[in-house]
């Protein structure tokens, strides 16, 4: 397994690989991993890790951040679960949007300044007016 050095970006504490159970108790979620700053709970940091590889999905969020984020996912999906477009085609769309690379195309490496403006952009699209009216 590649180690990974993750630096949490809001206290620069090193995040280390642990089970979801650390900071979601023994709910649902406590099949998984995170990537957890080690000034946890303190420092309320944290991002998932993709179940086959262990690698990061983002980069490690605070609560302000990680409630933007799944506004702006909401916001997003909207776009292919009604149909506007396939989901291949709304990030082909964000992409070209917003000038980012694939790789960079991924809501869980936004800022809450990118969040906002995705928000925005999804619900200025007059194809997505028409289905919300």
């Amino acid at each position: 397994m590649k180690r990974n050095n993750i630096r949490c970006p809001i206290c620069g504490a090193k995040a280390t690989l642990r089970p979801t159970s650390v900071v979601y108790g023994d709910e649902d979620k406590t099949d998984g991993y995170l990537y957890v700053c080690d000034r946890y709970p303190q420092c309320d940091s944290y991002v998932g890790a993709h179940r086959k590889t262990l690698e990061p999905m983002g980069t490690l969020a605070d609560g302000n951040l990680r409630h933007k984020r799944i506004l702006a996912h909401k916001a997003f999906d909207r776009l292919w679960k009604n149909g506007v477009m396939t989901k291949w085609q709304a990030y082909k769309w964000m992409q070209a949007k917003f000038g980012l690379s694939s790789d960079q195309a991924h809501i869980a490496k936004f800022s809450e300044y990118m969040c906002d403006q995705l928000i925005d952009a999804c619900n200025s699209l007059p194809l997505f007016q028409k289905l919300a009216a």
